[in-house]
């Protein structure tokens, strides 16, 4: 089996990015092909594997400029980045891993997080909402093309697989696949993660500085509590504002080495997680600290997370039901009053462990593949003996 993985972009750290790695560890011969690469602002392990860039790969690497570019010149490079001669591609992608040449004999697998944001979802950017009048209208021709694009190009796909629950009906409303849709939860390392016998006195925060993140939600929290201390990781095009609104109880961090982060996750009181997320490996990597999380109870911590009814011992999270700083407040006053078992804990998170999931994909694409070779060898049959009779 000659196979392919072909992931958006290699241009940051994130959920997306780690379950290429985990593709790459299922798959260790195959190449990872995608739009650009900038080694130093994505994972190391990266730099271990057989990266094939487009040719904005080569002129582009920065996810500032990958960004201003990718219409139309990242789209065009990555519809002519040709795959041909792969039994199996197996895709990562939001947007545009989906748009690769492929061959018609190839049987390809996506791996979707989510239907591409920008044009599904496109209510979701805070910027995109106070537009004016000239540039909106630009913006709806522009995604009226990506969605027509992004539409065909999904067609080629033979099976999807998603992250959870909370993302299946979007890829029916957006895609409308024949075959059903499978679920196959990220994994979390936990071999990277530990569990403290000496917590420290703040609550936690990794995320990058986005509107749909809600940093500045934990931040307006905080201030109203300013004997409570938070650390903040991370960076993003909102970085400025978001520090310029913070109170002197908050520190913010960034570039981290794994060791730092990983002491940040296990010496933490709580893990803070306020977004509504597709689905969310951070939770997971505080779970796998042995560390409570507080998460807006929606989205992908349905599937990851045991939340708080009556037994905080049996449980790794407490929702709270509203994005707003009083809801957020009222869970955070809670967590105070109860206590957590970092052993069940970390138990529930080595669930999630990566071995799982790359023995979960290797299982669902070797299938794949087996029947497919089952059904060529009958269709051939089938042929030889009609020519026969």
């Amino acid at each position: 089996m000659k196979i392919a993985i072909v992931h958006d972009d290699l241009v940051r750290k994130g959920g997306a990015e780690q379950v290429a790695l985990s593709f790459h560890n299922a798959f260790p011969d195959a190449p990872i092909y995608t739009l650009t690469y900038d080694p130093d602002n994505t994972y190391s392990e990266f730099k271990e594997c057989d990266i094939r860039t487009s040719w904005f790969g080569r002129v582009i690497s920065s996810e500032k400029n990958m960004k201003r570019y990718f219409f139309p010149f990242g789209v065009m490079a990555m519809q002519r980045l040709n795959l041909n001669g792969y039994d199996v591609i197996l895709q990562s992608t939001t947007h545009c891993a989906k748009y690769v040449k492929t061959d018609v004999n190839s049987i390809i697998i996506t791996y979707c997080h989510n239907p591409f944001r920008l044009v599904w979802s496109t209510e979701s950017y805070d910027k995109i909402n106070h537009m004016g009048k000239i540039k909106t209208n630009i913006l709806k021709k522009v995604i009226a093309v990506l969605k027509e694009i992004d539409t065909k190009s999904a067609k080629k796909t033979h099976w999807f697989i998603t992250n959870a629950q909370e993302v299946v009906q979007r890829i029916k409303l957006a895609y409308n696949p024949i075959m059903p849709i499978t679920v196959i939860n990220p994994s979390v390392k936990c071999k990277n993660f530990y569990v403290s016998n000496s917590l420290s006195d703040y609550f936690l925060v990794v995320s990058r500085f986005e509107s749909y993140k809600k940093v500045d939600l934990v931040i307006e929290a905080f201030n109203d509590m300013p004997d409570k201390k938070l650390v903040i990781v991370g960076k993003g095009s909102r970085e400025k504002e978001v520090k310029e609104n913070a109170g002197s109880n908050i520190t913010f961090l960034s570039g981290l080495g794994a060791d730092d982060l990983a002491r940040l996750y296990a010496n933490c009181k709580s893990f803070i997680f306020p977004q509504l997320e597709d689905y969310g490996i951070t939770p997971l990597e505080a779970n796998a600290s042995g560390r409570p999380v507080i998460a807006y109870g929606k989205g992908g911590v349905l599937d990851t997370m045991i939340p708080y009814v009556d037994n905080s011992l049996k449980s790794t999270a407490i929702f709270f039901e509203q994005q707003t700083k009083e809801s957020l407040i009222e869970a955070i006053e809670l967590f105070e009053e109860l206590e957590f078992d970092p052993s069940f804990i970390r138990a529930h998170a080595e669930t999630f462990d990566e071995s799982c999931f790359v023995e979960k994909i290797r299982s669902f694409v070797e299938n794949k593949y087996l029947e497919s070779k089952n059904i060529n060898t009958d269709l051939r049959d089938n042929k030889a003996i009609e020519v026969t009779v």
